[in-house]
């Protein structure tokens, strides 16, 4: 059996069970959750994490990707803490997103490779927690010279280290334009596509595209079901499809044909600085089921559909582990 780096440790990929693909149990800022607790209410909030975690896990979830990295205010003792206390496990991510710390502009693709690797064999933040993934985000069609640099360290260490890639592709009909670049990167670092997973497919209804993605090799991430909702049933961008349009698109790649290229997450955080005060309100009131909007929403909703137990398992547990064993 394969085994995938756990915040508590390796972790055997048979032992993966359900799994949401791309989520947060805190979203902040470099830097922020280690010098300004007070600023985050952290005593709080882990106790939030820790209560929305354990009904995650009471209802059946098993395993969470935290897509966090450096500047999304990893926090890597924290996720130990609520790991151990909600049984939930948590694999976390090395890697850069969009808010790439300025000390990184002048950094060489070997530099950045070393950087994750290192993260990845040794630890993470002075500790012996392992990276599972690498995370590597693009916003924008035009990519700067540091982000390309950052896709091709990710795509080396990917290559020395067998741990896959996870992607932010941004979101509406930007996911089209980026998630091609990301790939053909990618594909000139002669890197398995099959260690790639392009996140955040879920942002267009282009079953073109969609399709092309999943015919070049790559896993199909349908992961923003519902995450940091800025109204009920979306993920807070005008023009994306809502929840319910996301599932039938998911049925539609399902017919045809590519069950076994799709995972599903919902890009949540149980406590985000962006959403504070009345908009973290807000975001609560308007997915109430948390890490469980899947659970409760979607796979109900794929079944009304025509999908089976079958296809929902292979979506939710065997794509997954294929995914940390590098398996077609």
């Amino acid at each position: 059996m394969a085994t995938v780096n756990s915040v508590l440790g390796p972790l055997d990929t048979g032992q993966i069970g359900f799994t949401l693909s791309h989520e947060h149990v805190l979203v902040s800022s470099a830097g922020v959750p280690a010098l300004f607790p007070e600023f985050l209410e952290l005593p709080r909030r882990k106790e939030d994490i820790v209560k929305a975690l354990t009904g995650a896990y009471a209802e059946g979830v098993r395993t969470i990707i935290d897509c966090s990295t450096i500047d999304l205010g990893r926090d890597v003792p924290l996720m130990v803490e609520v790991s151990k206390r909600s049984r939930v496990q948590i694999i976390a991510c090395t890697g850069v997103w969009t808010q790439i710390p300025r000390a990184f502009n002048q950094a060489t693709v070997d530099q950045f490779a070393a950087m994750f690797t290192r993260e990845i064999q040794v630890g993470m933040q002075g500790t012996n927690v392992k990276a599972g993934a690498i995370k590597v985000a693009n916003d924008e069609p035009h990519f700067r010279p540091e982000e390309i640099n950052i896709l091709r360290g990710a795509a080396r260490a990917a290559k020395a280290t067998g741990v896959p890639i996870t992607t932010h592709s941004g979101h509406s009909w930007i996911v089209e334009k980026v998630g091609p670049m990301q790939v053909q990167i990618f594909e000139e670092e002669g890197l398995n596509l099959n260690q790639v997973y392009i996140g955040h497919s879920d942002s267009t209804k282009n079953m073109e595209y969609l399709t092309w993605l999943a015919k070049k090799g790559v896993w199909l991430g349908m992961d923003t079901l519902k995450g940091g909702a800025a109204r009920p049933g979306t993920d807070g961008n005008p023009g994306n499809p809502d929840w319910e349009e996301r599932t039938v698109i998911l049925k539609k790649l399902m017919d045809a044909g590519f069950t076994n290229r799709l995972m599903l997450g919902h890009d949540w955080s149980t406590f985000s600085t962006n959403a504070q005060g009345e908009r973290d309100v807000q975001k609560q009131k308007n997915n109430p089921d948390g890490y469980l909007f899947i659970t409760r929403k979607v796979l109900p909703r794929l079944k009304q559909l025509g999908a089976t137990d079958k296809d929902i398992h292979t979506v939710m547990v065997d794509n997954p582990r294929r995914f940390f064993e590098n398996k077609k």
